[in-house]
């Protein structure tokens, strides 16, 4: 389908995509890994003596569980050590490249608001906000916005299960301005404002986010979540364990339970053709939250990451400075990852929503003006260091062989979001009727007239 935006979004895309708008560049790069001490190396716990003593007491442990402790435990979690981070950040990610990044995704959340009739109350809910990069681009497009989103009460809510990028997060989006909670059980366990003054909230989990018209943003947050690994053999499908290697004790390895077990019995379709399945049970549960949530309170979801269409079978790797890193070696030093199946997450969310997607991150982007962004950026920019910036980040996020193809998008959305008008009966004449629904941007093929 073409569409044709004369107005509305088009409009939006042009006053965020000015050339007078100052334009920051990040480094061009996917993944930077940071790497410790040795010294800080021997002084930390042991994440491998964890899991052995683990497997050792309980038997082999699940994919999920080994996932879940490598990335999160609170002591050793991969995502929660205090020195993840590193002097240059642990890793980079699209809204790092460029700002034009989080800009488009800026005027797709305003085109959804509007989409739905502009609430007088708009949340935005980033489910693991990294450095809170995108935040800040998202929030910076809804200021020069102003106009369009009115007197519209804007907060930000920000689900982060890491004290360390907590912290990092709140400098980059509050400065100073923001406060952790007296106790540790409080659902909200830091607050703060932005220099615009807008509220800024942080949880441990999406449940405790309050009721409200929300645009939830989760940007490579799925396929970080734990997943469970399913074998076919001859006596039926079964779950691929963690074990503790018998002929090197300081060493693990994978096995195939010999019995169902209750994630082998109740996670994989019946009619599932692939050999080998990886299914994150935990991200379904996320889905199925979000489209409670949009279906009771209004909104939508945009999920970008990793991912395919029910097609992928072993995509569980580790990363470690730049290079595929072996998932079973050295725990706790290497980042974890595994797709995301959407074809799973669209049958988890159910039919009270409707889902699009999912399309490449080349193919989003260019949908929503990426081509026509970066001609203005160039056409104004004289110089020679800026434009090579310019022409590379563009590169690395559409270049199917970059991050172009590896990165797919996804939405949620309200039922009524897409509904057509009704047509007046007989002779009866409408004094309102329902205008024609917004072409979903990013998900259309869209043209400048």
């Amino acid at each position: 389908m073409r569409a044709f935006l004369g107005v509305k979004t088009q409009q939006l895309l042009s006053r965020v995509c000015s050339p007078s708008a100052a334009v920051r560049w990040r480094a061009a790069q996917t993944r930077l890994y940071c790497s410790s001490s040795p010294d800080e190396e021997k002084s930390r716990p042991s994440m491998l003596r964890h899991l052995t003593s683990k497997i050792i007491a309980t038997g082999p442990i699940p994919v999920a569980e080994y996932m879940r402790e490598v990335l999160t435990n609170p002591v050793m979690g991969y995502y929660v050590r205090n020195n993840m981070l590193g002097p240059d950040g642990d890793f980079i990610t699209s809204p790092e490249i460029s700002q034009i990044f989080g800009e488009l995704l800026g005027v797709w959340i305003v085109s959804e608001w509007m989409g739905a009739g502009g609430p007088k109350q708009l949340q935005l809910v980033e489910l693991g906000p990294g450095k809170g990069s995108l935040a800040s681009d998202i929030l910076r497009v809804f200021s020069q916005l102003q106009s369009v989103l009115g007197e519209v009460s804007v907060s930000l809510h920000l689900v982060e299960v890491s004290p360390a990028l907590s912290r990092l997060q709140a400098q980059n989006l509050t400065r100073d301005h923001s406060q952790e909670a007296d106790a540790e059980d409080e659902p909200v366990y830091r607050r703060g404002e932005t220099a615009a003054g807008l509220p800024v909230s942080w949880y441990r989990r999406l449940d405790d986010v309050p009721a409200g018209f929300s645009i939830f943003l989760a940007h490579e947050f799925f396929d970080a979540l734990p997943i469970h690994k399913f074998q076919r053999t001859e006596k039926g499908w079964r779950e691929v364990m963690v074990d503790i290697d018998p002929e090197k004790p300081d060493q693990l390895r994978f096995v195939v339970t010999p019995s169902p077990t209750l994630a082998s019995s109740t996670l994989v379709q019946a009619d599932e053709r692939r050999d080998h399945v990886e299914v994150c049970a935990e991200g379904g549960v996320i889905v199925q939250q979000l489209a409670r949530r949009i279906t009771e309170d209004g909104g939508a979801a945009l999920i970008a990451d990793y991912g395919h269409d029910g097609t992928k079978t072993d995509t569980f790797r580790g990363f470690k400075g730049h290079q595929l890193h072996d998932v079973l070696a050295s725990p706790g030093t290497a980042d974890l990852t595994a797709d995301m199946d959407f074809s799973y997450l669209r049958r988890m969310a159910g039919g009270g929503v409707a889902c699009l997607g999912p399309v490449s991150q080349r193919t989003f982007l260019k949908n929503m003006g990426i081509d026509t962004r970066m001609q203005v950026l160039l056409r104004n920019c004289n110089d020679l260091s800026t434009r090579k910036q310019l022409i590379s980040s563009y590169d690395m996020l559409t270049n199917p062989s970059k991050m172009g193809e590896r990165f797919h998008f996804f939405s949620l959305l309200h039922h009524s979001r897409l509904a057509k008008p009704k047509k007046a009966e007989g002779l009866k004449l409408e004094k309102k009727r329902r205008p024609a629904p917004l072409p979903v941007a990013g998900f259309t093929e869209l043209s400048f007239s």
